[in-house]
């Protein structure tokens, strides 16, 4: 049922154009050494849209913003297979901040994640504003076990 009712709704939205929107941040074959998705404009827009609203409205944290990304690169590639159907891609950057320090950032990107399950998802933590500890202590769940 499940099934059926994700295929209507895809075909639904292909009638109206909109998957073109919905997976624009999708993953695609990228070799692990280089940036690819992980450095994909629209995925790095989204957590910098996010982390802006993050501490906007969590109190006592800095009121920075995001200012650029570099030294982006992947970490972990996960990919569907039968017991696990989503892809996922485990990446890292260091983000400069508008105060002028830097910071890492871990980031996930699931497919298919987004809305209804279609699109992408991405998950991020900036190391030292995950003040609840969704994502474990220093960003440590979307870390790879080396860092």
């Amino acid at each position: 049922m499940i099934r059926f009712a994700r295929l209507l709704l895809a075909s639904m939205l292909a009638l109206s154009g909109a998957v073109v929107a919905a997976s624009a941040a999708d993953p695609v074959a990228v070799r692990i050494d280089e940036p690819g998705i992980c450095g994909n404009e629209k995925v790095l827009s989204k957590i910098t849209h996010r982390f802006r609203h993050q501490v906007r409205n969590v109190p006592r944290l800095p009121q920075v913003d995001i200012v650029d990304f570099y030294r982006i690169s992947e970490t972990r590639y996960q990919p569907s297979h039968a017991e696990r159907p989503i892809d996922r891609r485990y990446c890292h950057a260091t983000a400069a901040l508008s105060d002028g320090h830097s910071r890492d950032v871990w980031y996930l990107i699931e497919r298919p994640m987004g809305f209804a399950g279609i699109g992408s998802n991405v998950e991020f933590c900036v190391s030292g504003f995950d003040r609840w500890n969704v994502y474990n202590s220093r960003c440590r769940v979307l870390r790879p076990a080396k860092w």
